[in-house]
């Protein structure tokens, strides 16, 4: 098996084959990105410099945090691919909104010394059996050492929502990226798993014993067997519909006109792509 899963993978066909089928098989580029996800993007970019400058012993002051991040979001801000969905919520409520997760997150953390720092937005890969096929790969927003010893996989969310203590001693996400850092600090490592959910400035903690890793292990290689015998990918209404990259595309979205356009690119791009191919085959049966 040559393909390497993630959570995003997995949860994208769990939410919507559709969308999975866009997005991962036939690979149909996502020309716009809705707010938050954009918003999402610029606090973890953040927390990421401010932790870069922390390991070298420069703290940067709370304000200096806030120009860097009011400086990124006017350098990459578009305001004709980024989406707002929520009608009559106004762009300057995104950005504030970001700048209250900065301000929220240092002020609760500062000096930033409750732990050592081992990783920042590191990626990593690793299998889910003996074998090797099954993999997965993930991106850990931070990796650090607690006081206490244990290993702490750390995540940040900008969403509104935090889930309960319930929710989180099921998550999939951070208990996988425990699965792949114990092949680097070992086994018998204690890990912790640390939620920052940085709008409601409240930070959340769960731990795995080898029995629910092991259970982890089991579903997630069900779920990739499941994904690879599909053969027709339907589309799910959910209530993160209007936030799909896709929706223009998707059949229970669209209108008849615009499937048809879409329809009528897609052929046109194959074609021109045939051409291209036969015109290279002649050159070579000229040579």
């Amino acid at each position: 098996m040559g393909t390497i899963y993630s959570h995003s993978r997995l949860s994208s066909f769990e939410n919507c084959p559709k969308q999975f089928e866009f997005r991962y098989i036939l690979k149909v580029p996502s020309e716009t990105e809705g707010i938050e996800a954009f918003v999402g993007k610029r606090v973890h970019e953040i927390l990421e410099r401010l932790y870069l400058f922390v390991g070298r012993g420069q703290i940067p002051g709370i304000e200096k945090v806030i120009d860097r991040y009011q400086k990124l979001w006017e350098e990459t801000f578009d305001a004709e691919r980024v989406r707002i969905v929520r009608e009559g919520t106004p762009l300057s409520y995104y950005r504030e909104l970001g700048e209250s997760c900065l301000r929220g997150y240092y002020l609760r953390h500062y000096p930033f010394d409750e732990s050592e720092t081992l990783g920042i937005e590191r990626r990593v890969v690793f299998p889910l059996d003996e074998a090797g096929n099954y993999r997965m790969q993930g991106i850990i927003d931070r990796i650090a050492r607690a006081r206490d010893g244990a290993i702490e996989v750390h995540d940040y969310k900008t969403g509104a929502r935090v889930p309960s203590q319930r929710v989180l001693d099921q998550d999939r996400q951070l208990a996988l990226y425990q699965i792949g850092l114990a092949r680097e600090y070992g086994e018998d490592t204690p890990f912790r798993l640390v939620w920052h959910y940085v709008a409601k400035n409240r930070t959340c903690s769960s731990t795995r014993g080898p029995d629910e890793l092991a259970a982890l292990r089991e579903t997630t290689i069900q779920r990739i067997d499941e994904i690879e015998a599909a053969t027709t990918f339907e589309p799910k209404k959910i209530a993160l519909c209007n936030w799909c990259e896709y929706k223009e595309r998707c059949p229970l979205h669209a209108t008849p006109e615009t499937l048809a356009r879409l329809e009528a690119e897609e052929k046109a791009v194959e074609e021109a792509a045939a051409l291209a191919k036969a015109l290279d085959e002649r050159q070579l049966d000229l040579l």
